[in-house]
């Protein structure tokens, strides 16, 4: 890699990460290089500074482009695509998220509710709770995360600081309404 070495370990690290993410290790490093760079980078400026092939390299920008993480920046006086992080840390990390559901998430909702519907047999009762308890865990989930996508980053910022002071919260209505009773 052709990066100052304190970047690099960071670079590096993002690319272990991004198969747990949902892309491939050389995305994640070129993700990972695109969001710490001061200045957008064209395509031949990643492969020099990642060491890979530019073929790698465009590959890579499509299917950043493809999750919605990265834009094209034009610069002035010059025909090749510049590349920089599409939005702020938040709205990134919202993005994966969003991503993320799309492509896991969401078929695996769909496939129970396909099987709560139609029930390929009558006879597994309790498989078939397990279904819909999965089903209704994951809509609980879904809602949560449409509400939460929804806020304004400020707010979430307060929400997320607050923590376990929420589990507090209820735990303290909780005890008031067993003491009303």
């Amino acid at each position: 890699m052709n990066i100052p070495s304190e970047i690099e370990s960071f670079v590096v690290h993002f690319g272990e990460m991004g198969s747990r993410w949902g892309f491939n290790r050389t995305v994640g490093q070129m993700f990972a290089l695109i969001v710490v760079s001061e200045q957008a980078l064209n395509a031949d400026q990643i492969a020099d500074m990642l060491g890979v092939s530019r073929g790698n390299v465009s590959m890579g920008l499509k299917e950043l482009q493809s999750w919605r993480l990265i834009r094209t920046q034009p610069i002035a006086g010059d025909r090749k695509d510049y590349f920089k992080p599409n939005g702020s840390l938040w709205e990134l990390a919202m993005q994966v998220l969003a991503e993320r559901r799309k492509r896991e998430v969401d078929p695996t909702l769909s496939l129970l509710r396909s099987e709560l519907i139609n029930p390929q047999s009558e006879q597994n009762t309790y498989a078939h709770q397990r279904m819909q308890e999965m089903h209704d865990l994951i809509e609980m989930f879904l809602t949560w995360f449409d509400d939460i996508y929804k806020m304004n980053p400020d707010n979430l910022k307060t929400l997320l600081k607050l923590g376990a002071g929420v589990g507090k919260v209820l735990d303290m209505k909780d005890r008031l309404l067993t003491k009303q009773k």
